[in-house]
């Protein structure tokens, strides 16, 4: 089940505001140094940084951050490109839909919008990739599972990148990757995610981090799988997540938590 988007919002700014005023005690060097943070849809603000674009990624890339997520949809010439609706209308004030249009069209129009290829080009094997695909049609899966093989054929799995879909289902058609690189991602469907996770040895499982219970987490350490909660945005609950030893850490605040990570490990260190 995916929750209507400003329901999603309200909540999650509720669980923020909470999670935000609760002490938290500062992490230990030892669980510091697992963090990896990952930056949703890269640093932006959808008026001078607009997200899931080059230059949104490559605020991340300045900062030693360590992943950035983002989405893709597929042009009418059958091409991936990196942008989270199916038209351009909430980020770009366009209604260009994305599978009306080719590749060269869209880049015309709205050049902003990145190719695949071009996230690829610029920042695969030095950000972790976390790459979402989208539910929507796809008309040509053979095509487009072949150039989604193409476009990641240098980088390894799970290594240097992860597919991520809140659609499971999908993974079966885009099976260009071993079932460790790839990531669901739940909303109110954690059980349910969760359990196809432990049955098909996927890497773990990511979700809003107050669902993902630490029962849930033991759980999945158990079978040897990684965990990943989003979207963390203050401090305390960055505490929070370190101090669960959580694997991945999505957030749409990712150098303001990296800054706060370095200066933990800076202090621990000096007082060792």
């Amino acid at each position: 089940m995916q929750l209507p988007l400003r329901l999603e919002q309200y909540l999650q700014r509720a669980a923020d505001t909470i999670f935000a005023i609760l002490p938290r005690p500062a992490p230990e060097l030892s669980v510091l140094t697992k963090c990896r943070i990952v930056s949703h849809r890269g640093e932006h603000n959808n008026v001078d940084i607009m997200e899931n674009t080059l230059a949104a990624f490559e605020q991340v890339s300045q900062e030693d951050i360590w992943g950035i997520e983002f989405d893709i949809r597929w042009t009418k010439d059958l091409y991936p490109v990196v942008i989270h609706d199916t038209d351009c209308k909430r980020v770009f004030n366009s209604a260009l839909r994305i599978s009306e249009y080719s590749l060269a069209e869209i880049q015309s129009q709205v050049p902003l919008i990145p190719s695949l290829q071009q996230v690829i080009d610029r920042y695969g094997k030095k950000l972790h990739l976390m790459i979402e695909i989208k539910q929507e049609n796809f008309p040509d899966i053979e095509l487009q599972r072949s150039r989604l093989n193409t476009l990641l054929g240098e980088l390894t799995p799970a290594i240097d990148f992860h597919l991520l879909s809140l659609h499971p289902e999908l993974f079966e058609l885009f099976n260009i990757v071993p079932n460790s690189a790839m990531l669901p991602v739940a909303e109110l469907n954690l059980r349910q995610l969760s359990q196809q996770a432990i049955e098909k040895c996927y890497a773990g499982i990511s979700g809003q981090y107050l669902l993902l219970t630490n029962k849930r987490i033991k759980m999945h350490r158990r079978q040897a799988q990684k965990i990943g909660v989003g979207f963390v945005s203050s401090r305390a609950c960055f505490y929070r997540e370190l101090n669960r030893e959580v694997d991945w850490i999505f957030t749409n605040h990712a150098i303001k938590l990296n800054r706060i990570h370095k200066h933990l490990i800076e202090s621990s260190r000096n007082n060792q």
